[in-house]
């Protein structure tokens, strides 16, 4: 068995959850997304991520129900969309995701962003979907400090798992502090930034002075900060060398570098600028 499917995390609740996984945003339904997910699951991925939004989830599903891998040694993530929020809309939109996916239960349920005046609300459903079963875990996307502190004032569970976009441009550490601080998994989206960083100098450097690939050193740096990544690619040959990152380690002078390219660079909306409304 590859390191990858066994290289796992604990969540606040006891659920293991991998520290890699597919990312299928702009993954186009149909062949697309299916061969991606096939691919990834060839390569030893046991973790895909996805959303109501990436109009998705039935590719994945098809997929993830040909490879013949047994449900229980999966981990699916998928998100409710802005205009899904609020709590019986999220019930509703909970269920057509788990129909689309083609499964009971789902392992991971985010917000996909904190809709102003009404995420709180939509918490209320991933916790009554948690309590009933439904899911094996919870936790939201995209939340400052100020939106995780408003979630946690009232919730009886509070969130497994923030997936924000985190990199070098945008090390986020007073966000992953407060999330160490209070038991909740820091996710990455956008890992690999946008071309720029995998052409970066120091980035380039350290990849030569191990033999890996400019993203290879990009997941790991992550994985070094104790962050789950979820690298997207429709490209065989790139989601297959993703994977590979275990058989390596940055020194701390490869991090000092790598740390030091941080410029507060998102290649994503901030969540207080989102264009909620659209």
């Amino acid at each position: 068995m590859s390191t990858i499917q066994t290289a796992t995390v604990k969540l606040a609740n006891g659920v293991d959850m991998p520290w890699l996984g597919l990312g299928v945003y702009k993954a186009e339904a149909g062949d697309e997304a299916k061969q991606a997910v096939q691919t990834a699951l060839e390569a030893g991925y046991r973790s895909i991520d996805t959303a109501s939004i990436y109009q998705n989830e039935e590719s994945v599903g098809a997929a993830i129900k040909e490879s013949g891998i047994p449900r229980e040694d999966l981990f699916l993530t998928t998100k409710v969309w802005n205009d899904e929020q609020g709590f019986q809309n999220t019930i509703e939109a909970f269920e057509r995701s788990r129909q689309k996916l083609g499964v009971d239960v789902i392992d991971l349920y985010l917000i996909h962003w904190p809709k102003p005046g009404i995420y709180k609300e939509t918490w209320g459903a991933l916790e009554k979907l948690y309590k009933d079963g439904k899911v094996r875990a919870i936790g939201v996307s995209n939340f400052t400090e100020a939106h995780l502190e408003n979630v946690m004032k009232d919730a009886d569970v509070k969130p497994m798992v923030n997936q924000v976009e985190f990199h070098p441009r945008l090390f986020q550490k007073d966000l992953q502090s407060f999330c160490e601080n209070h038991g909740i998994q820091l996710e990455a989206w956008r890992p690999l930034g946008k071309g720029d960083l995998i052409e970066n100098d120091v980035v380039q450097r350290v990849a030569e002075k191990h033999q890996k690939t400019p993203a290879q050193v990009l997941i790991r740096w992550c994985y070094e900060h104790k962050v789950v990544t979820i690298p997207k690619s429709v490209t065989p040959e790139r989601i297959r060398t993703n994977a590979e990152i275990f058989d390596f380690t940055l020194d701390a002078e490869d991090l000092q570098a790598m740390n030091g390219l941080h410029d507060n660079k998102r290649y994503g909306p901030h969540p207080d600028e989102f264009p909620y409304e659209q």
